[in-house]
């Protein structure tokens, strides 16, 4: 499993559904900085927003566990081998990713909670 480099490309803020459904005051996702970068590979990356990983892991985890040559859907989405341009789930102010598979392996880095032999946990 290799990493996955997640770029935040930019934060969008839709004015006129904002208008329309948005609670007063709402503005572009206070969350996520155009620019940012986290890693991941099995688990959600340290201050990454919960939802917006929801709406990506499953990229994620096709890019950890794929090989880098290979294109998503086929070929008829991005051009460029090993890369995933998605974003989260928010109607009114989405954030938009670039998703890179590396070449860095993955390491769990934790220590799996054991059961007791016959025993559930």
């Amino acid at each position: 499993m290799k990493k996955v480099r997640i770029t935040v490309l930019k934060t969008t803020f839709d004015e006129e559904l904002a208008r329309e459904y948005g609670a007063k005051g709402l503005g572009p996702c206070p969350m996520m900085k155009a620019g940012q970068v986290f890693y991941a590979d099995y688990a959600k990356p340290e201050h990454f927003c919960d939802e917006a990983w929801k709406a990506i892991y499953q990229y994620v985890f096709a890019l950890a566990h794929g090989s880098g040559d290979e294109l998503f859907y086929y070929g008829d989405w991005i051009r460029t081998p090993g890369v995933a341009i998605c974003s989260c789930n928010d109607g009114l102010r989405p954030v938009i990713f670039k998703l890179e598979r590396t070449d860095q392996e993955s390491v769990i880095d934790y220590v799996p909670v054991q059961r007791p032999e016959g025993g559930r946990a």
